[in-house]
């Protein structure tokens, strides 16, 4: 089995996240790809550890882990 191409898509995606938080740290505004709301970051750590990435409708909703 030929794995390259999907490790190639996993880490394209990893990028494009990065970077997504890098610019939602540092403070610029970023749009949902799907309903293009404003996402939000919040770090607002509780016992679980994570934080989380979202816009209001919820179409986007990637959590963090924070160690």
């Amino acid at each position: 089995m030929d794995f390259s191409q999907l490790n190639k898509q996993r880490a394209a995606s990893f990028n494009k996240q990065k970077q997504l938080l890098k610019k939602l740290s540092a403070g610029q505004t970023i749009l949902c790809e799907q309903c293009q709301k404003p996402l939000k970051l919040n770090l607002a750590v509780d016992a679980a550890q994570k934080g989380q990435v979202c816009c209001d409708k919820g179409c986007t909703h990637i959590e963090l882990e924070i160690a």
